[in-house]
């Protein structure tokens, strides 16, 4: 059979975490029309009869402004350097950048193996494509590219069957009922922030960190989870909160409803909103919440 470790490269907001979710068939990493959306590598697997993929979802690659930034960059370049192919991923809608050229170039260098996921067709002109793929060509980035739209999943089939041609025969590395890497506890935290997200303008949603206290499931099946919001500035937590607490009440119920989906049961959800100035600058902080660290 093939196998091996897939890895998911490209520019913040290229549509790297949407194309994991739809390709392993659940929502393994949370998804926002936000830059920075995903801070950590982030693992989905599939598992078939002939082939297991190991899909990596990692941080969108873009000029660190802050420690935490700096952290995000290096999870990507190190996983990069550990897999058996590279996706690398291309905001079609936004446009081919000549950030997009010198990333590509970059990983190419590596010589690990390399094509081109050209996301986002279904929301483009059709006729940029042969021109971007033209450009890619003439600008020395050999590798084959394949448009596709995870919203429409058009050309996913053809985009899947490349990732496992390319792939080393091997045995399975993760056992077969096993789809992400990541905790129920992780993910709890990660659909709050993702709420956030959607929900929040500007800086707000960068500067915020969510860390689960409690998550305990009750005799009556119903799990409790006690977790706090993490802001960086008094008049962020003002916002975070709303006027007589409606924000807070208004996210939280979105996020618990995803929560309860995510767990198959009843949630009892709680939730707090701290400040702690510039925690993105502060290691310790950024560490005490998860980042800059390897998972337990």
């Amino acid at each position: 059979m093939k196998s091996g470790y897939v890895a998911l490269i490209g520019r913040a907001n290229a549509g790297k975490s949407t194309l994991v979710n739809v390709l392993v068939g659940e929502k393994v990493a949370i998804v926002s029309p936000k830059p920075q959306t995903t801070r950590d590598a982030i693992m989905g697997v599939i598992t078939e009869p002939d082939y297991q993929i190991v899909f990596i979802d990692t941080p969108g690659v873009y000029k660190a402004k802050n420690a935490l930034s700096q952290v995000m960059e290096k999870t990507t370049e190190t996983t990069a350097k550990g897999v058996d192919l590279i996706v690398f991923v291309l905001d079609a809608h936004d446009g081919l950048k000549d950030g997009d050229i010198e990333l590509a170039r970059r990983y190419q260098r590596s010589k690990i193996p390399m094509i081109i996921a050209y996301t986002k067709i279904d929301i483009m002109p059709r006729e940029n494509i042969p021109a971007d793929v033209k450009r890619l060509y003439e600008e020395g980035i050999e590798c084959d590219v394949y448009p596709v739209s995870s919203r429409k999943g058009i050309n996913l089939k053809k985009l899947l069957e490349a990732i496992v041609d390319k792939l080393p025969d091997g045995d399975k590395v993760i056992e077969d009922d096993i789809v992400s890497d990541k905790s129920e506890r992780f993910m709890l935290a990660e659909i709050m922030r993702e709420k956030i997200l959607l929900k929040f303008d500007k800086e707000i949603p960068h500067g915020v960190a969510v860390v689960i206290n409690t998550f305990e499931k009750k005799e009556n099946g119903v799990y409790d989870i006690n977790l706090d919001i993490i802001c960086e500035k008094a008049n962020h937590k003002a916002i975070l909160i709303g006027k007589q607490g409606a924000a807070i009440k208004e996210v939280s119920a979105f996020a618990r409803t995803d929560m309860e989906k995510f767990l198959g049961a009843k949630v009892f959800l709680t939730t707090y909103v701290k400040v702690k100035e510039d925690w993105r600058d502060r290691p310790s902080l950024m560490t005490s919440f998860g980042y800059g660290k390897k998972p337990q």
